[in-house]
């Protein structure tokens, strides 16, 4: 008879070790439940120990609760800074910015899940608006040596962080639930409306120097042949425009050299019946004037001899003496 092979015993952790686990088990039921939908009797299971262990290390889930945000509130508020401040133009320290976002949201789901909760009274100050403002802080920073660069009013410093800060964080949120495109490219796009405005959008942005410049020469190259293609359709309708303009003078001219023959036709004719009209009346007049005077010189002539007839009588009726 075989005796029965001895019960391997399970190796107890220390008090470090187990408040490690605690916090790793906390931090998943948290993300997919948040805390008012996860028990202590829950976290107990998960971790194969009993209730009052959880409270010994934190004194509830409360309390745990508080310990992974704070953890992943300073995490990420880490990876932020350190971009901000291994880059030295202010568009690199934006991008490495933006890409350390996105890639703590790629490693770190849970805890930014946990992070983007609405703020719990037992978080302490480790909430997600609490991040945002210090990460703003941060940004503060580099925003007012940009304007100041630029010969802005440093003032609106705060304002434009806030801003910046709130765009890319709204942009991991929704990032968290698509996962797509890669967090490259959507950190290169956030970066092209946060740098370039949306009057200067890059239409293939990109994170590589390199990329950029060979993007912004094709650009250029596609600026210039769009700028030399409208002036040559402007010289062309220029020329179509004298064109016309030419067609159109020449046609006037012919229309009043046809207009001038007529004036002076109409004046010749105009001219030949007024001197058929004074031809007319002269002949008129040249005819009535001898028979009128024949008329009258025969009146004359009559009573002459008349006149004479009776004075011859009375002569030859005297008697000889």
């Amino acid at each position: 008879m075989t005796e029965p092979a001895p019960r391997s015993r399970r190796k107890r952790m220390t008090g470090k070790e187990r408040r490690e686990q605690l916090l790793t088990i906390g931090r998943t039921l948290f993300a997919e439940r948040g805390l008012d939908g996860t028990s202590v009797e829950e976290i107990a299971a998960a971790a194969g120990v009993s209730k009052p262990v959880v409270y010994e290390h934190f004194g509830g889930k409360e309390g745990l609760y508080a310990v992974v945000v704070d953890r992943e509130f300073e995490r990420l508020l880490a990876l932020v800074t350190e971009a901000l401040n291994s880059a030295i133009h202010y568009r690199s320290k934006l991008e490495r910015a933006a890409l350390s976002l996105l890639e703590y949201i790629e490693t770190n789901p849970d805890g930014f899940r946990i992070l983007v909760r609405d703020s719990h009274g037992g978080t302490g100050t480790g909430s997600f608006a609490s991040l945002l403002s210090e990460i703003a802080g941060e940004v503060e920073y580099v925003m007012a040596q940009e304007l100041d660069r630029h010969d802005y009013d440093g003032k609106y410093a705060p304002m434009y962080a806030q801003m910046l800060v709130g765009m890319v964080a709204l942009t991991g949120q929704w990032w968290l639930d698509v996962r797509r495109p890669k967090r490259e490219e959507v950190a290169a796009h956030l970066v092209n409306l946060a740098w370039n405005g949306l009057s200067g959008l890059e239409p293939r942005p990109t994170l590589d120097p390199r990329r950029r410049r060979k993007e912004l020469e094709r650009l250029e190259k596609r600026a210039e042949k769009a700028a030399a293609k409208a002036e040559k359709a402007e010289e062309k309708a220029a020329a179509k425009a004298e064109k016309a303009q030419r067609k159109k003078g020449r046609a006037e001219e012919e229309d009043e050299a046809r207009n001038v023959p007529e004036t002076e036709n109409a004046g010749e004719i105009e001219t030949d019946e007024e001197a058929g009209t004074a031809g007319a009346t002269s002949a008129t007049l040249a005819g009535a004037a001898p028979s009128g005077a024949a008329e009258t010189a025969g009146e004359t002539a009559g009573e002459a001899a008349g006149e004479a007839g009776a004075t011859v009588p009375e002569a030859s009726a005297r008697p000889a003496r």
